[in-house]
């Protein structure tokens, strides 16, 4: 089958809790006792645990013997030692706060796949609450016949061209948010976007469907809606279109590569002011 307008399905989550924090620890004790260089003038530098100056002589513990040695501090390039390890101090700080930030992320999107009722299906955000989007029935159409989808088992179609309908003009589950966010619970790593649905002697229109003489393979043309999507779970995403949408029918649809078997969450946006 060949697909127009196709998304790739984000990669694998995992969920992290309290191994960050252990993360975080262990850091910071491996940088307490980290070895670094001490810059001599020559170009050279001896590798150690600390040093520190007194008077016309720098005293380092060796990293290589382990032992408390010294040195002409004219020997020493304190300013080059200092700004290395500036730098190195510098940066274990922004690392610390990365793996903080990151595990707020994780967080905040495990707290997010909490919400999503368990089950396949998809919900529509409003505020603080979710609305369940009723699964449409939707219909292969030809010019013969009129058959319903059947998700598990190929549809029997002939070579032309055929229509994936809903019944009816509209949907009955709405919003005058014009920039709508979904949650989608997948039932398996398939693909999901959002399309936007045309119409057909009074049906909504899923999809055109091209059925190619002999090989008999299915070309389908969805007219696909950009979005954003971000995965909070184990098969479940936060779903958004990137641009502002025009009142109109339009789905959240889950299918598979190489069969029709779209699955149709349909939903309309009202005329009205955009949010």
């Amino acid at each position: 089958m060949k697909r127009t307008g196709q998304q790739e399905t984000p990669s694998g989550f995992w969920i992290r809790t309290s191994g960050f924090c252990l993360l975080l620890t262990a850091f910071c004790l491996l940088l307490s006792a980290a070895t670094f260089k001490l810059y001599l003038k020559d170009g050279t530098y001896q590798m150690v645990h600390e040093y520190k100056v007194e008077g016309d002589r720098v005293k380092y513990l060796s990293a290589d013997r382990d032992e408390w040695e010294e040195i002409p501090v004219s020997l020493v390039d304190l300013d080059k030692t200092q700004s290395v390890i500036k730098q190195r101090e510098e940066a274990a700080r922004e690392d610390a706060i990365s793996i903080k930030e990151e595990e707020k992320a994780l967080k905040e999107a495990a707290h997010e796949a909490r919400r999503v009722p368990a089950g396949q299906g998809v919900y529509l955000v409003d505020g603080d609450k979710l609305i369940t989007v009723p699964p449409g029935e939707s219909k292969v159409v030809t010019n013969k016949r009129r058959s319903v989808l059947k998700v598990l088992s190929p549809i029997p179609v002939v070579s032309g061209k055929a229509t994936l309908e809903l019944d009816g003009p509209h949907s009955p589950t709405g919003t005058a948010n014009r920039e709508p966010e979904f949650y989608i619970r997948l039932s398996a790593d398939e693909r999901f976007t959002i399309i936007r649905m045309g119409s057909h002697k009074g049906n909504r229109v899923v999809e055109n469907l091209t059925i190619i003489p002999v090989t008999k393979e299915t070309v389908e043309e969805p007219d696909v809606v950009e979005t954003f999507r971000k995965q909070v779970g184990d098969q479940v995403y936060k779903i958004w279109p990137s641009k502002t949408l025009e009142p109109g029918e339009y789905a959240v649809v889950e299918y598979t590569e190489g069969k029709v078997n779209m699955q149709v969450w349909d939903f309309f946006i009202a005329p009205g002011i955009a949010k």
